[in-house]
């Protein structure tokens, strides 16, 4: 998984060879179609593979580490999207393949829908701990605004056309004011 995420990061959806992606993993073509069958599940696996991953650097957290504060956790989870960093930056840009590949492959659409809704939900959850007080439909607009942001902002991040600090800034700014958009304490 990790070299069909390699793979897309560096030649996209629409380069990605099953030859290429065997050698990067160091197997054979017959081994990739049997254990994906075809391109598309090589796709949806892939997929997957890179919600874990970033799953993994945006939650996880030393288990000794003093536990943060809800406005810091919402902070850190969108922040740690966009830090220098070859994991992520190779996550965000095969995630922005796929993304934009599904334009011209439908099948990618429903699985890529769906990872999207996870990451908004886990972001209305932490908004929710911020302000509690909030309705439910409020904070599922806030996070799909702010996920959006990120995505954006990664995307020229990537591109060199945004400083990586800059980004970063204006998810800070971003957080402050949908969060005063949605009002309480």
């Amino acid at each position: 998984m990790e070299a069909a995420a390699r793979v897309i990061a560096r030649r996209g959806v629409r380069g990605l060879r099953v030859e290429e992606l065997a050698a990067e993993a160091g197997v054979s073509t017959a081994l990739i179609y049997y254990h994906f069958k075809d391109r598309a599940g090589i796709l949806r696996q892939t997929l997957e593979f890179i919600n874990d991953r970033a799953g993994s650097y945006t939650t996880g957290r030393d288990p000794d580490a003093a536990p943060l504060e809800p406005r810091q956790a919402l902070e850190q989870t969108l922040l740690l999207e966009l830090q220098d960093d070859e994991t992520v930056r190779e996550n965000s840009t095969a995630w922005g393949e796929l993304r934009a590949s599904a334009i011209f492959e439908p099948h990618l659409r429903e699985d890529l829908a769906k990872a999207t809704l996870i990451w908004v939900q886990e972001i209305a959850d932490l908004l929710g701990r911020v302000r509690p007080m909030a309705t439910a439909a409020d904070l599922a607009i806030t996070a799909e605004r702010l996920t959006a942001l990120v995505e954006g902002l990664s995307m020229r991040w990537l591109g060199g056309i945004l400083p990586l600090r800059h980004a970063r800034a204006l998810v800070l700014d971003a957080v402050d004011a949908e969060l005063e958009r949605l009002g309480g304490r």
